[in-house]
């Protein structure tokens, strides 16, 4: 217990994003585990039970939500034998959409069901207004990469480029690159990245930075509309988070939840 209280206090300190799970009814009640982006300290009674909550824990602290959470002795995710409450300590992580487009709104929509803060940003006041992206938190008319390079990014941050124009998109995926946003994609065809890259290198990106770059956006699931599109951006968000490779569960053995890359290399 001293050890949890105390990375918790460091956390808070430090502003650093940490989740409380407290077992606060069934088996093990008063177990403690404190979650962060990458470890845990703390145990709610069993391995199995602390796998499951820290997974849950981690999505919650992703979108700044605090909750109660029902499982099964060993960490059933049908059963309600144990009540765990996780309280969130970190603000909502934020995602920056450049290029007041119609994929943008759709992408603003879907980030705010995840649980970002979402900011929609473009240099043209005519298309960046309130009326176009009313689910979004902030909507901001400025230069893109003028706007990140005074904007709050970490590492759950998620910058999605679909201005799909040179003039826009080359200087703002610079900017991204300097920070360390825990996601970059962009929006264009193959042949676009690739004029796109030669214009960073040549701007003295270094080639290992551009690695970082999700482009063409999105997993491949044969998204057209918006919508669709949306839907293939948040998908890989989530599967860059959680380290999966985003394939179909159906033909994949093994079981459906486990544990992160990190935790399994500290584990092993």
């Amino acid at each position: 217990m001293g050890e949890l209280l105390s990375r918790w206090h460091q956390a808070l300190a430090e502003q650093s994003p940490v989740a409380i799970a407290t077992v606060i009814g069934g088996p093990g009640a008063g177990g403690k585990i404190l979650v962060s982006p990458d470890d845990h300290v703390g145990t709610a009674g069993n391995e199995d039970l602390d796998r499951a909550i820290v997974e849950a824990a981690r999505g919650m602290l992703e979108g700044g939500v605090t909750g109660t959470r029902h499982y099964g002795p060993q960490g059933q995710r049908r059963m309600d034998d144990v009540e765990v409450f996780i309280q969130s300590f970190a603000p909502p992580p934020a995602m920056y959409v450049f290029g007041a487009i119609d994929f943008a709104s759709a992408v603003a929509r879907i980030g705010k069901f995840m649980g970002y803060r979402v900011t929609v940003c473009d240099a043209r006041p005519v298309f960046a207004t309130r009326e176009r992206f009313p689910t979004a938190d902030e909507v901001v008319v400025a230069w893109p990469d003028e706007f990140l390079k005074t904007a709050e990014v970490d590492k759950r941050t998620v910058i999605c480029v679909l201005t799909h124009d040179p003039k826009f998109d080359v200087p703002v995926l610079k900017a991204a690159l300097e920070t360390e946003a825990g996601y970059i994609g962009a929006m264009g065809s193959r042949r676009t990245h690739d004029k796109r890259t030669a214009r960073l290198l040549e701007e003295g990106v270094p080639e290992e930075a551009l690695e970082r770059i999700s482009s063409p956006i999105g997993l491949d699931i044969g998204a057209r509309t918006p919508e669709e599109t949306a839907v293939a951006i948040a998908a890989e968000i989530i599967a860059l988070h959680t380290g999966h490779p985003g394939g179909r569960l159906s033909e994949r053995g093994g079981p459906i939840h486990f544990a992160r890359p990190e935790e399994a290399a500290r584990k092993g």
